[in-house]
């Protein structure tokens, strides 16, 4: 009788230890669970925050060194030859690159480049000073209010094609410094000296002008 009620209350103190044990471990598993989620939210939140910001000079203005590369199209990122520009245009549309780190500087609109080619015998004298092969170099923003300028064809003042900017229809003439032709612009574009270093093109120094638009006010 009392090794029935032994083993009886063997049983129920084992039955009520059990869950105990069980609860705490659960409780545990549960602990663990929830800090590893945490832990990969705040990774997830980390990379998506890193991810979403411009490496280290990215918007820095182009510097003597840097390499052009292609702002567009299929061959985007990829550096600019003077293989892949013909002589008497279109311009293509470029960015700096940093060679020694691999960034391209195109965190800032203000520094997407206008490459050209044209025949130099149609130069100015500080044009072909900076110039390379006959090719020159512009930034893209206009002078006026700060579109970019995407058009080359000819000028509704002469017979020789510019480049246009066809917010407001300013006109400059990359074979005189581009200067303005036509249109509201209040000054040239900034010009870009080149340099060519194994077939590709490179900066030769800091931009020559204001680059972008009138400020208002």
């Amino acid at each position: 009788m009392s090794r029935a009620l032994f083993n009886t209350t063997t049983s129920s103190s084992e039955s009520t230890a059990e869950p105990e044990i069980d609860a705490g471990t659960e409780q545990t598993r549960r602990t663990l669970l929830l800090g590893a989620l945490a832990t990969t939210a705040c990774l997830g939140c980390s990379t998506q925050v890193h991810a979403g910001e411009d490496p280290p000079g990215a918007d820095e203005r182009p510097q003597k060194g840097d390499l052009l590369v292609f702002s567009e199209g299929d061959r985007e990122g990829k550096p600019i030859a003077a293989a892949d520009l013909s002589v008497g245009g279109p311009p293509v549309h470029a960015w700096p690159k940093d060679p020694k780190t691999s960034v391209v500087r195109s965190a800032s609109r203000l520094n997407e480049i206008l490459i050209i080619r044209l025949d130099p015998a149609e130069f100015d004298e500080q044009t072909k000073a900076r110039a390379v092969d006959g090719i020159v170099a512009y930034s893209a923003i206009c002078s006026h209010a700060g579109c970019p300028v995407t058009a080359w064809m000819k000028s509704d003042v002469g017979d020789k094609e510019v480049l246009k900017c066809m917010c407001h229809n300013s006109e400059y003439d990359p074979r005189a410094g581009a200067q303005v032709v036509f249109g509201p612009a209040p000054r040239r574009l900034a010009a870009l000296p080149l340099a060519l270093a194994d077939g590709s093109l490179s900066v030769a120094g800091n931009f020559l002008g204001k680059v972008g638009g009138v400020q208002p006010g």
